[in-house]
């Protein structure tokens, strides 16, 4: 199997982002795969998009990366949301734009018989939040391959579904067996939702997944955000990893 670092939610942390990018540099990997949301909530959307072009295999759309460019509705996003994707907007280049307007919703990697999408395998255009171990098995009827990546809802957690049909929950690390599958929900480089604030993504490699963590400098980030004039309450729960 190729190895590979997955990556979600970046969210235009650009300290967490090169926090990873040097990790992953580090595991030397085969390839970086990118699962959605490159821009919204933090400062340095442009930066963070042009990274990932010039670093990722793949890269996907999120529903922020929509949002930036008009085709996801943010009404229904939080207010503190909405005012970053407005801003976000604003400050995207019209290149970046563009690139964004091309990202698919899915892929798959046949060779590796892996599915990536951001949000959930059922209906990825609707944004489904697959966010805990438990909701997993009603997923896997819903892609064919071994292992399905996701993202979106910041929470990391690898699920594995035996030929039975059993469900297993792994906390960070899980072997991959040949009739196994698996959802692993790779977390979120710039914004953990999990109570623990430090950068999260998967690492595949070796017949085995594992959720990694790697911290960067937050206050960093913060100071960056209150010069751009966004939310105290984006700017606070970064160090809160909620």
């Amino acid at each position: 199997m190729t190895s590979y670092a997955i990556i979600s939610d970046v969210h235009a942390n650009l300290e967490a982002l090169n926090a990873v990018l040097q990790k992953v540099d580090e595991e030397k990997v085969d390839s970086l795969l990118f699962l959605g949301d490159s821009v919204g909530y933090g400062p340095d959307p442009n930066e963070c998009i042009e990274l990932l072009k010039a670093k990722s295999t793949i890269v996907l759309a999120g529903n922020h990366d929509w949002g930036a460019i008009g085709l996801t509705d943010i009404t229904c996003f939080n207010p503190f949301a909405r005012i970053a994707i407005e801003w976000t907007s604003e400050t995207l280049s019209d290149e970046n734009k563009a690139f964004l307007y091309t990202l698919p919703l899915t892929e798959s990697i046949k060779a590796d018989s892996m599915y990536l999408v951001h949000s959930s395998p059922k209906e990825p255009e609707k944004w489904h939040y697959l966010s805990y171990e438990y909701e997993a098995s009603l997923y896997f009827p819903c892609f064919d391959e071994n292992i399905c990546f996701v993202g979106h809802s910041h929470i990391p957690f690898i699920v594995e579904s035996s030929p039975t049909g059993k469900i297993h929950s792994h906390d960070n690390y899980g072997k991959i067996k040949k009739r196994g599958r698996y959802i692993v929900n790779a977390g979120s480089v710039g914004q953990p939702r999990d109570g623990i604030p430090h950068a999260a993504y998967a690492l595949l490699r070796d017949n085995t997944v594992e959720i990694k963590r790697v911290s960067y400098d937050i206050v960093v980030t913060q100071k960056k955000m209150r010069k751009a004039g966004l939310p105290d309450f984006l700017i606070e729960r970064l160090a809160l990893g909620r």
